[in-house]
């Protein structure tokens, strides 16, 4: 198998398990905790939150973006080519959808149904600027100042937290909104909240970009993380 499709797999699965957590968590929070709103979103971010770590240690050696944001920005660093970007991008919106779909039919539910849950204003789409930016600083700060072993720790706390301290609950994750649009549960977004809340991801996406090369303006440490990438390729494969 090639190195493009191992990544490819990774990033279907990754994903795929990541909206799995944020959705299956959410159906058993409600189901547990029916009459507390509050403790239901902390089950849900709690369990998030250990999912991601979990995801990114174990793929971070093939690919764990799990995120078509942190992939664009990834190809406009210049740590990817157009066709790699391309390839991990598809595979994230299909292992978000898959995602979607598996974790409904664990709970009973209907595999796929549309979102009532409707995610509207100013000021959630401000939150979801606010979150992409900041988990693009989480994630390339950490890269590019050559701590790329601890991102699966800064990216799933910074994850848990923005749970609450964002309005919008921080999907930060166009594969993750869309993802959403299919489940009418705890986590749902309806339909037509999510080509905003999408629009304000890319937003902070391009400002989270920015800060970035501000910050980080050195590849030295984006070098390193795809030579070591590349070294554990060649391990695998036979």
């Amino acid at each position: 198998m090639s190195v493009l499709a191992r990544r490819v797999v990774a990033e279907f699965i990754g994903t795929a398990f990541l909206v799995m957590a944020v959705v299956g968590s959410g159906v058993m929070a409600t189901r547990l905790s029916p009459d507390d709103v509050g403790l239901q979103l902390l089950q849900n971010s709690l369990a998030t939150g250990a999912a991601l770590v979990a995801l990114i240690l174990a793929l971070q050696p093939v690919s764990a973006s799990f995120n078509p944001v942190v992939t664009l920005v990834e190809r406009a660093l210049g740590m990817l080519d157009t066709r790699t970007a391309a390839g991990l991008i598809g595979a994230q919106f299909a292992g978000g959808l898959a995602g979607a779909v598996a974790a409904n039919l664990m709970f009973g539910l209907d595999a796929a149904a549309v979102s009532m849950h409707e995610r509207t204003g100013a000021g959630l789409w401000l939150g979801e600027v606010v979150a992409t930016i900041g988990l693009l600083l989480v994630v390339f700060g950490t890269v590019r100042s050559g701590r790329a072993d601890r991102v699966a720790f800064a990216v799933s706390g910074y994850i848990t937290a923005a749970y609450w301290f964002t309005s919008s609950t921080s999907f930060a994750n166009p594969a993750v909104t869309i993802a959403r649009t299919v489940t009418d549960s705890f986590a749902g977004i309806a339909p037509s909240s999510a080509p905003p809340f999408i629009l304000a991801q890319l937003a902070g996406g391009a400002a989270g970009f920015l800060l970035v090369r501000f910050l980080y303006p050195t590849l030295a440490a984006s070098s390193a993380v795809a030579a070591d990438r590349a070294a554990a390729d060649r391990k695998v494969l036979p």
